[in-house]
């Protein structure tokens, strides 16, 4: 009976995707992870352990608490406070997929057995040891799971990755499992619902600094460059009379001068436009002169690049807005070969 560690998050997910692999014949094994949380925000993770204690009771599978606080907290948080810092736009979630569900857990999880597989409530396939967007194309989370090498993705299964979202709730009522009715986590990988600004500014101080229009005019202020990414419509104040219900767009940072620039389209990389990426994670090699679907925000619309090199692309088709530190997923039909980290 083939071994799997399953990541029992308490949540509705990861508890169908534990229950799925039972009725499969797996010997599963439900593993909570613990991972760092700031002292300033109300403490879930000991509800959530709860939830996923009963699951596991209710399945009738072993449970475990794995402490990876150390892992998450170096691999993710630091790393997302010292990119905002440098006046990049970290993707946490990519983070926290690559340096611990599929990193720190993953490890332990080869550790106690060689031949276990390590399964999580991600909305996602796997086809030949490549990275498939998920049967419900709502929900597909491959965006965040570029950084997983054919290695990995051999020893991984995504159960709930060929079902719509709405079975899965079925599923979970069906089996009476506790979390059946349980809203879905929003925010920060793990941490919860808190506003990644908020947690921002208790490592980072707050700057004031000016919002300008593409002329150079002053039009408002904002709380620091460090807060605000490109094609971003929030969280700054437009002062100038006349404009209040206009909606601007962040199209540039000034880090030097803490200014930020605006304007009323959407930053766009129109066609031709070349994106550099760095940190490159491919399954399937890309081959220069190629052309790809990618995707440079989770949800937004494919576009196609056409690949100089290993590290640079130029746009044929679509709008990408480029902020340095977002991910830039590429895909080959329905498969998600890897991505880079824009530059």
């Amino acid at each position: 009976m083939k071994k799997v560690y399953v990541g029992l998050s308490g949540g509705v997910d990861s508890s169908v995707s534990a229950l799925l692999l039972k009725e499969q014949g797996y010997d599963v094994t439900g593993v909570f992870i613990k991972v760092w949380q700031p002292d300033f925000i109300e403490c879930t993770w000991k509800e959530d352990r709860l939830d996923a204690m009963r699951v596991a009771s209710l399945l009738d599978i072993p449970f475990i608490t794995l402490d990876l606080e150390k892992e998450y907290k170096e691999g993710v948080i630091d790393y997302m406070i010292q990119e905002y810092k440098d006046g990049r736009t970290p993707n946490p979630d990519v983070m926290c997929n690559r340096e611990v569900k599929f990193g720190a857990f993953y490890k332990w999880a080869k550790k106690q057995d060689k031949d276990a597989c390590v399964a999580t409530g991600h909305y996602a396939q796997i086809e030949n040891n490549q990275l498939k967007k998920s049967v419900d194309e709502n929900k597909d989370q491959t965006y965040f799971l570029w950084t997983l090498t054919s290695d990995i993705l051999s020893s991984v299964i995504f159960p709930i990755g060929s079902i719509q979202k709405s079975e899965v709730r079925l599923l979970a009522e069906k089996f009476n499992l506790p979390v059946a009715s349980k809203r879905d986590s929003q925010g920060l990988c793990f941490v919860g619902t808190i506003d990644i600004k908020t947690l921002l500014k208790n490592y980072i101080e707050e700057k004031t600094g000016e919002v300008k229009d593409e002329k150079g005019e002053v039009i408002g202020k904002h709380e620091g460059v460090m807060f605000y990414t490109i094609g971003e419509r929030h969280g700054f104040v437009i002062t100038k009379k006349g404009t209040d219900d206009a909606p601007y767009f962040v199209i540039s940072k000034d880090f030097n001068s803490n200014t930020l620039i605006v304007s009323s389209l959407p930053p766009k990389e129109k066609q031709g436009g070349v994106i550099s990426v760095t940190s490159t994670n491919f399954t399937s090699k890309i081959k220069k002169g190629e052309i790809y679907d990618v995707r440079a925000r989770y949800r937004a619309p494919l576009s196609k690049v056409e690949v100089i090199d290993d590290n640079n692309v130029k746009v044929v088709e679509g709008d990408i807005v480029q902020a340095k530190g977002q991910s830039l997923v590429f895909y080959d039909g329905n498969i998600c070969i890897g991505g880079g980290i824009i530059i």
